[in-house]
């Protein structure tokens, strides 16, 4: 007996062992890893300071200027397994706001990451320091100040000539042929036709493969709505903004009342009409529900009727406190037909482009198959992420738990694809005016359409009795929403230009 006991110990004394090895052998990679890292740094940062770029210093103000820094650590925590953050650090070095801000929800963290890695470091038609520059391209549109600063870092890193970073006249003619493309897939995604997809597949010197263009244009959607996820959520810089690449603030905060650490508004303390904003959109759902166990019948021209009304309402949402500024040097160089934004396709008196219906060119049976075809798996990974986003929820609101979210998160994807002109048959858009509010509507559409005009008052005014993480997943959504649609309209002109 006493022998059995004996080898136990031994047992649990070389398990321990072993632990204890693999734990060192663990922190000696990361030493390896942050060595690495710390070198790679230091190039990067003596390249820029040869250009007589000042490297700014970290501010230790949060990773977000919209909301309070212990909410994010706090609920990232209980959310969160850390080896989420170590693995963000291993793969670049770093946990950046974007990662702190998205690690509120660690299951679409896990797929975003997963589809960045694919289209910036694995095997593709692309140069590596061509995908950061197409990144540059994409976030200029929307003036990111944090995309450009960070990818102008990663071209460098990745070989790229110092000298186009000067702008766009600096690059190579065939990047600089992506620029119609770009302008139009951020601002007016509707607008592109099979003839800009064949002017660059044209033979010459500067052509693109079709390869090449499919990874091309998956880096500016994925950049475009990234950029209305950095702008939507206030994620701060993590440089000064006064230094010379920095440029302006990722989220203009100038014509706010509150100062960008206040968090009034949003969790008003006893305030009677948030606490009944969330009381009137449960019973509004729970309504909306019961109608559609009574299976009520909804004629298909009344559905269409209904998102004609509300393609025209969308365009009254405008919101009351945007401020005009001009584009900062280091983003304008990066811009062509700067003027060149976002337009209500519904204007009076204007000839307004057909209704994008989409059960005539869906993501799952045409997008989806098209991108796998010629960029295989990332057509895979970005149609996980699409469903883990749309699918994503905790089953609560506010403070109400057990909660079919469902209803709510397809009005806000739907409303996202209406603003860009597409049309779901078999959607009641009447549910978007029952359940999404106007500050609330508002919001979206600044975030959709031009994220840089973003301010935390909008932040502040829908959902004021909502966590923060709540408000975090309707960005997702967006963010999401955004890319599928800005895709469907470019894969649908590939498709047309093949056929």
């Amino acid at each position: 007996m006493l022998h059995q006991k004996d080898q136990m110990i031994l047992e649990k004394e070389k398990k321990i062992t072993e632990l204890k090895a693999d734990l060192q052998y663990q922190e000696s990679q990361m030493r390896v890893k942050m060595n690495q890292m710390e070198k790679t740094h230091k190039e990067v940062t003596e390249q820029l300071q040869t250009r007589g770029i000042k490297i700014p210093r970290q501010l230790g103000r949060g990773p977000s200027s919209f909301i309070p820094v212990e909410e994010i650590l706090q609920e990232g925590a209980e959310r969160a397994q850390r080896h989420l953050f170590i693995e963000a650090f291993l793969s670049s070095g770093r946990v950046d706001n974007i990662t702190m801000v998205m690690g509120l929800h660690p299951e679409y963290l896990t797929s975003f990451w997963k589809t960045q890695y694919l289209l910036l470091r694995m095997d593709g038609p692309l140069p590596y320091h061509k995908r950061h520059y197409i990144a540059i391209m994409a976030a200029a549109r929307h003036q990111c100040s944090y995309l450009v600063g960070f990818h102008m870092g990663e071209f460098l890193h990745m070989g790229g000539d110092p000298e186009w970073l000067r702008g766009l006249q600096f690059a190579p003619q065939k990047l600089r042929n992506l620029n119609e493309i770009n302008k139009i897939l951020a601002h007016r995604p509707w607008l592109i036709t099979k003839e800009h997809i064949k002017a660059l597949l044209k033979t010459g010197e500067n052509s693109w493969s079709l390869a090449e263009l499919i990874q091309a244009l998956v880096l500016l959607t994925h950049y475009h709505s990234l950029a209305s996820f950095v702008f939507g959520c206030g994620v701060n810089l993590e440089s000064d903004p006064e230094a010379p690449h920095a440029g302006q603030a990722p989220s203009p905060l100038g014509c706010d009342s509150s100062s960008p650490g206040s968090d009034e508004g949003v969790h008003a303390p006893g305030g009677t009409d948030a606490m009944e904003e969330v009381e009137v959109l449960m019973e509004r759902m729970k309504l909306l529900q019961e109608c559609q166990l009574d299976e009520e019948e909804v004629t298909p021209e009344e559905m269409e009727t209904c998102f004609e009304r509300e393609k025209r309402e969308s365009l009254l949402v405008t919101p009351a406190d945007i401020a005009e500024h001009s584009l900062p040097p280091n983003i304008l160089c990066f811009v062509e037909d700067p003027e060149f934004g976002y337009k209500d396709f519904t204007r009076r008196g204007e000839q307004t482009p057909p209704t994008f219906r989409a059960q005539d060119y869906t993501w799952e049976d045409h997008g989806y198959s098209l991108i796998n075809r010629l960029y295989p798996d990332v057509g895979q990974l970005l149609d996980e992420k699409f469903q883990v986003v749309y699918n994503l929820t905790y089953h609560t609101i506010a403070m109400h738990s057990g909660v079919d979210t469902s209803m709510l998160r397809r009005a806000i994807w739907n409303y996202v694809h209406c603003v860009f002109g597409i049309r779901y048959d078999d959607y009641d858009y009447r549910e978007v005016n029952q359940l999404l509010e106007r500050s609330l509507k508002i919001y979206i559409k600044t975030v959709a359409c031009y994220p840089e005009k973003t301010t935390k008052r909008m932040y502040t005014h829908f959902w004021r009795h909502f966590k923060h993480s709540e408000k975090v997943h309707i960005n997702l959504l967006l963010l999401e929403a955004r890319m599928q649609a800005a895709l469907l309209y470019a894969l649908r002109a590939i498709t047309r230009y093949m056929t």
